[in-house]
């Protein structure tokens, strides 16, 4: 684990993946990250072991992903004894992060004024589908439907040729959201250090979806009223820019942009060094004429190898491409592993994992992984760190206030 963080100390009310991930980003980076689950079922996200996603017996990977890290305290927060044990936690804290909706926060006690008034410096971190303000501030909201589709981003990854949207990949917008609350905290701390003045924190999915389609958004009302030809990828401007496909059926990501600096090399590497002076090709306003030629050709040279081969012969290639790999390549891609983009954890039931790490690194050292932990596996540990002793610890598992 990285030590930027080392000292500050998170207490995490939270479930599924996009605001448990910040937790795990914040612990990566030496933060200690208390997550309150509740003690009968605890994270609704264990509970995808026992469906077809999680294979019995293996990793449970929507788990270890965003709780990586964590200590685990099994603690009924909807009982007066529970809650009470919450604020004694929450008074030693930094920072408390939660993604539960506001009328579930107010009756269990965990809204802002209540947390504060328990810790007036405390920085107070939310995630939610639809953010913080306006008429649907109460309504839940998942990357699928929050993020993917009414951000725009399903609408804007449809092609003209397709009448159904895309999927989202599992955990797609909410990773990224994680990422995003775990350095808008940081940066709240820094204020913190620096003015005593503590910060209440948001990201919301539909936030961070808008964010990442921000050029269509911020074009979208400037072409408001302008027909705009439809997207034709056998007459694209720049016919080196886009996907070639190879001849067993992979891809090649081509990504040129300035064609008159690439073309004569690329010419070279596709083996077709007689391109460079045609005339129908000769610079940027001829390709582009003659731009639907261009990718007939180019899409019958690349058809002409494997990506495998294309791999090797494009390797001293100037220009930015990159072969379109799957998941299970991404495992052998030699960067990724120079990098240390890739650790191994074993998870509490032994299962190995291979998962790859948060994108910040700090003096080039990977951030180091450690294992989700088992529902409600510290809980004795951080209650004696409260000063509990173990007659009290045992009166409270008797009336079902812990696990």
């Amino acid at each position: 684990m990285q030590d930027v963080l080392a000292g500050i100390r998170v207490v995490e009310v939270a479930s599924w993946t996009f605001v448990p991930s910040s937790g795990a980003v914040l612990a990566e980076w030496g933060a200690q990250v208390i997550k309150i689950e509740e003690p009968e079922h605890g994270d609704p996200q264990r509970g995808l072991i026992s469906t077809a996603i999680i294979p019995k017996g293996g990793a449970n990977f929507m788990y270890e992903i965003p709780n990586r890290g964590k200590r685990s305290v099994g603690l009924n927060i909807a009982s007066e004894s529970g809650r009470e044990l919450l604020y004694r936690m929450v008074e030693n804290a930094d920072v408390f992060v939660t993604n539960y909706l506001p009328d579930v926060r107010q009756r269990l006690g965990i809204d802002l004024e209540q947390i504060r008034a328990r810790n007036p410096a405390i920085i107070y971190a939310r995630g939610s589908g639809n953010g913080p303000r306006g008429p649907e501030a109460g309504r839940g909201g998942f990357d699928s439907a929050t993020y993917w589709a009414r951000s725009g981003i399903a609408n804007a990854l449809t092609e003209p040729e397709y009448d159904w949207p895309p999927g989202v990949r599992p955990g797609f917008g909410d990773l990224m959201g994680g990422l995003a609350l775990a350095g808008g905290i940081s940066a709240a701390l820094v204020k913190r250090e620096r003015t005593g003045v503590p910060s209440e924190v948001d990201v919301s999915l539909l936030s961070l979806g808008m964010w990442n389609l921000g050029p269509d958004i911020a074009s979208a009302k400037l072409f408001e009223d302008v027909e705009r030809p439809a997207f034709d990828r056998d007459a694209v401007a720049n016919p080196l820019v886009g996907f070639y496909p190879t001849a067993d059926g992979r891809f090649v990501s081509l990504m040129l942009f300035q064609d008159q600096r690439y073309w004569p090399d690329l010419c070279e590497h596709l083996g077709r060094p007689e391109l460079i002076a045609d005339p129908r090709f000769a610079d940027s306003a001829a390709r582009y004429e003659n731009r639907r030629e261009i990718i007939r050709l180019l899409r019958e040279i690349f058809a002409s190898a494997s990506l495998d081969e294309w791999r090797e012969r494009l390797k001293t290639l100037k220009g930015v491409w990159s072969p379109v790999q799957t998941p299970r390549e991404v495992h052998d891609d030699q960067q990724a592993i120079a990098n240390g983009y890739f650790q191994d954890l074993a998870c509490d039931n032994g299962a190995q994992l291979a998962v790859a790490t948060n994108p910040v690194q700090f003096d080039k050292v990977p951030p180091k992984v450690a294992r989700a932990p088992a529902h409600g596996e510290h809980t004795d540990e951080v209650l004696l760190e409260l000063g509990l002793s173990y007659d009290e610890i045992l009166a409270h598992k008797a009336e079902g206030a812990v696990l």
